[in-house]
């Protein structure tokens, strides 16, 4: 099929978009978790209704308010490669957050008793122990988490973002067939996500050989 290095174009915006909200949602869950986790009331309950309205509530309806809203409130028009990374980083710390503060509260409790004990600091503690042991626990979790932000990353292709389905649409509409090219699009997507499945069992077992 002739359109295919097109649709193949479209791997690079996807990787591109994917990683950054990837890195994005790990940074803002891991602080999200370890709100949730503190012993302040306030940022406990507004990590928790953070939690709350991003799982609460359709993804394509986040990508949407943050993309045709963000020019209404601000008088910024944004452009659609931020607004999906945005709503897409956003809404995947709120399921890390919940993933990192499960491996925080799955880790033995006796190790910080015993790091408070020896007098380290909660930084200190909650980066060098407790965090790596908590980390290693829930990397299958975590990466089921990206695998599915994976292929949930084709909904960008409502705001136009060139991505591999945008692309496969673009295709579509100019040769009045479909098929081909979202089969094409779903293939690649199926390849993307079996890559990433095999990248999280080689990490899996590298760290189970480092016990």
């Amino acid at each position: 099929m002739p359109s295919v290095p097109y649709i193949l174009k479209g791997i690079v915006t996807t990787l591109k978009f994917v990683v950054v909200s990837i890195l994005l949602g790990f940074v803002l869950g891991t602080i999200l978790s370890l709100c949730k986790i503190s012993k302040v009331k306030v940022l406990r309950w507004g990590a928790d209704a953070y939690t709350s309205i991003f799982r609460g509530t359709p993804l394509i309806l986040q990508l949407l308010i943050i993309y045709n809203a963000t020019p209404q409130l601000t008088g910024y028009k944004i452009e659609p490669f931020l607004a999906g990374v945005l709503t897409f980083g956003l809404n995947s710390a709120a399921y890390v957050s919940e993933i990192i503060r499960a491996g925080i509260n799955g880790v033995d409790k006796g190790q910080r008793e015993a790091s408070m004990a020896l007098g380290v600091s909660y930084g200190s503690m909650m980066r060098q122990i407790i965090l790596p042991q908590a980390l290693k626990n829930i990397l299958p979790a975590l990466m089921n988490e990206f695998i599915t932000l994976t292929k949930e990353s084709a909904i960008i292709a409502v705001i136009g973002t060139t991505d591999i389905m945008r692309r496969a649409q673009i295709v579509g509409a100019d040769t009045y067939r479909y098929f081909e090219p979202l089969i094409t699009a779903g293939i690649i997507y199926y390849l993307m996500v079996m890559a990433l499945t095999v990248l999280g069992r080689m990490l899996e077992r590298r760290m189970s050989r480092g016990d």
